[in-house]
């Protein structure tokens, strides 16, 4: 094994899931103040913060379908590359990863030209008003030029993991985070650019991070490395690449589905205050179900190897393991935003009339918050064994057949108004997490 690799096939299953977990979870929460450092400067620009965090809650659908296309050929790929590695096929291994790669920049350069064409109506369906649209277009359209930066930070980045270089992968997220934290009031307040300095920022630290992702995946450290030279598409491997990542992909779709159905009627029950209300709240989402995410992703590759190994035993711990870490964290986490929730919407916003319309609201929304734990874990064995029917069905469910509708529903039912759209996600909670990991229980560990 190279320096700082972690051998997946070592007998203590809980040290290896926590060597690859915890630079995850340190990239992870990197990750997550690099996605909210904008939200908290913006929602502090004086005398419009407010409304410009309104906008910026917008574009929040557009970043998660950007997210999803990189998933998809990324975190679709990744689990077959770690399969592959535990067959010892190294040649199979390094195909998938080019063939995701080319998927990656062909996917970043459409999404760029369509998104930047057709902005406006976008932005319009997803509950823009006139106050807010400036906003949501001057971060929209310079964020969209950045996406093959994104593509290759985000969707590459997984193919690092699942080498086992999970320090390495680390200090991706961290280059960009960083880089993000210094640009973002440097051109926000200093050149007083707005949102529009906050997507400028944003890019230039994506950049930064895709630079750090090539250089390494080319390099001589690189267990599988990146080389295109004399390179044609598999379109049989980019299928199964695509096959597997469309549970991801779906799940990040969805989730920017809903942030639209969600957007779209908390303007018409609650106005443009709600919008902003719930760009607070997915904010402190992000914050909760972060070590959660970090657990599953490292736990993901140890699954994926030893499933290649057929060392059952290994893989049955780590799925324990992983279980159990999220479901405690994540019942802790619950406890301490429902005990505190003015701590945590205080660090987007001090508008008096955001707090008080926002407290309810989290109480509603993350209502049985740790029910998420046995979704995550539950899809993270899935796409780990590349049972992608399953992975994609339970994608489904929860977002677009249970949370979706419901949020349509609810509002008109005895008056809920706002109080229904926030139902709609304790609600697929309970229904969606415990289905998931049953269904896994059932299918994947008795016949183990």
């Amino acid at each position: 094994m190279s320096s700082g690799q972690v051998d997946f096939s070592g007998e203590n299953v809980r040290r290896n899931v926590l060597a690859v977990a915890a630079p995850m979870l340190v990239a992870q929460i990197v990750n997550l103040l690099y996605n909210i450092v904008d939200r908290i400067y913006i929602g502090k620009i004086p005398g419009e913060g407010m409304i410009a965090l309104a906008g910026l809650g917008l574009c929040f659908p557009v970043i998660t379908m950007v997210t999803a296309f990189a998933n998809l050929f990324g975190l679709g790929g990744a689990p077959l590359c770690s399969i592959a590695r535990g067959k010892k096929d190294t040649e199979g291994a390094r195909k998938v990863m080019n063939n995701a790669f080319f998927m990656l920049i062909l996917t970043g350069i459409c999404i760029t030209v369509f998104g930047i064409v057709f902005h406006k109506p976008i932005l319009y369906l997803f509950g823009a008003s006139d106050a807010t649209y400036p906003y949501a277009a001057g971060y929209m359209i310079i964020y969209l030029l950045g996406t093959v930066f994104v593509m290759i930070s985000l969707g590459m980045n997984p193919y690092i993991n699942s080498q086992g270089f999970a320090k390495i992968g680390m200090q991706t997220v961290t280059l960009g985070a960083v880089s993000n934290l210094i640009l973002d009031p440097v051109f926000i307040f200093v050149f007083h650019l707005g949102v529009q300095g906050a997507a400028i920022a944003t890019i230039i630290s994506q950049f930064f991070s895709a630079v750090w992702v090539l250089r390494f995946l080319t390099g001589k450290k690189a267990e599988l490395t990146l080389n295109l030279k004399g390179f044609r598409p598999d379109w049989a491997c980019i299928f199964e690449i695509a096959k597997l990542g469309t549970s991801t992909f779906v799940m990040s779709f969805t989730n920017g589905l809903v942030q639209v159905v969600c957007n779209a009627m908390l303007s018409v029950y609650g106005g443009d205050l709600y919008i902003s209300v719930m760009t607070v709240i997915n904010s402190i989402r992000e914050i909760a179900q972060t070590p959660v995410m970090a657990v599953a992703d490292g736990s993901s590759p140890i699954i994926s190897y030893n499933y290649g190994a057929q060392k059952y035993d290994l893989m049955k711990k780590a799925i324990r393991f992983m279980t159990q870490i999220c479901f405690a964290y994540s019942f802790i986490i619950w406890v301490l935003i429902c005990a505190f929730p003015e701590l945590f919407i205080r660090i987007f916003n001090q508008d008096a009339e955001l707090i008080t319309a926002a407290v309810p609201s989290l109480h509603i929304y993350f209502f049985g918050f740790f029910m998420m734990a046995f979704q995550f874990t539950g899809q993270c064995v899935f796409k780990a064994l590349n049972k992608a029917p399953q992975a994609v069905f339970f994608s489904i469910l929860r977002k677009a057949v249970i949370v979706a509708p419901l949020t349509i529903i609810l509002p008109r039912i005895g008056g809920l108004g706002v109080a229904g759209v926030f139902m709609a996600e304790p609600i697929s909670n309970f229904i969606g997490g415990l289905a998931c990991y049953i269904t896994m229980q059932c299918t994947v560990l008795r016949k183990l």
